[in-house]
């Protein structure tokens, strides 16, 4: 669950007894000194209920208990609720749900040839690859984008839509919709080529490539600028490291995982590390400010 700020007030007000107060609720939060300020964090899918109950209780009242509904623990946000808050993050899931429909998970080839990197058709046993350049002259740009969409099986898609879910929700609540869906087309446009760079020919796709764009921003801009929408379980960054390096290895397509898009994985993670470079530094540059 990503959080944000919901209160910034001068450091000499004293939010003690509102913190009891959320306290003895059972209200997720924390305290953090920024430039100057006393920052509240909480929950983004509580965070309008937490906003209004210190405009009604702004010293708290931590003696007795309210008779008001905000005084009884606030219920973990459903999916629904949670969506409201990550609009552009369901969306691109939405539409790599309604990708996997269309093409059956990679079966569907005469739907599937649309979304490839490369246009391709089917001759007896062979596939005949057209020529990027010929697919860029005849206006079909979407293509250097919309192989994040295609996913081979429904473990694929469950994975990719798991960890898209959780990085995407962290940007979004904390940089906004316009700049997710930003990052997502940049990492998908970065590793989609680099895996063509390196791979010539092939059919690939998968939002993997973009997830491993999406950790290394919240890695490196949670170094440069801590933030706790960013912070990542350390448990989580080393499983996808050591996930890549198993990949890697090829250890991986040995043990029957099938062939592994290894360039994009590691073109996102490069330029994801370079995003939150400069996103960490601006912000880093901004609070000192």
């Amino acid at each position: 669950m990503s959080a944000i700020a919901v209160l910034r007030l001068p450091l000499a007000v004293d939010l003690s007894g509102f913190v009891k107060l959320l306290q003895r609720m059972q209200v997720p939060h924390r305290v953090s000194e920024e430039a100057g300020e006393q920052v509240l964090w909480v929950p983004a899918e509580i965070s309008d209920d937490v906003r209004s109950l210190y405009e009604r209780f702004p010293a708290g009242d931590p003696e007795q208990q309210l008779d008001i509904p905000e005084a009884q623990p606030l219920k973990r946000p459903g999916f629904i609720e949670q969506l409201k808050h990550a609009r552009a993050t369901g969306l691109i899931l939405l539409l790599s749900l309604l990708v996997g429909v269309l093409t059956l998970l990679g079966d569907n080839l005469e739907t599937l040839r649309w979304l490839t990197f490369l246009d391709f058709r089917v001759v007896g046993d062979y596939i005949h690859f057209t020529p990027l350049a010929d697919s860029l002259a005849a206006g079909q740009w979407w293509r250097l984008f919309t192989p994040m969409l295609i996913h081979f099986g429904i473990l694929h898609l469950a994975m990719n839509g798991m960890w898209y879910w959780e990085l995407g929700r962290r940007i979004e609540s904390h940089q906004g919709s316009v700049n997710l869906i930003g990052l997502t087309l940049l990492f998908s446009l970065v590793s989609n080529y680099a895996q063509y760079y390196f791979s010539g020919a092939t059919l690939f796709g998968g939002l993997s490539g973009v997830l491993y764009g999406l950790l290394g921003h919240c890695w490196i801009f949670q170094l440069l600028a801590p933030n706790p929408a960013y912070r990542l379980p350390r448990g989580v960054l080393v499983m996808m490291l050591v996930w890549l390096l198993l990949c890697l290895s090829g250890l991986v397509s040995m043990i029957g995982f099938g062939e592994i898009a290894n360039a994009a994985h590691v073109g996102g993670l490069l330029i994801g590390c370079f995003t939150g470079l400069l996103g960490g530094l601006y912000n880093r540059r901004k609070l000192a400010a």
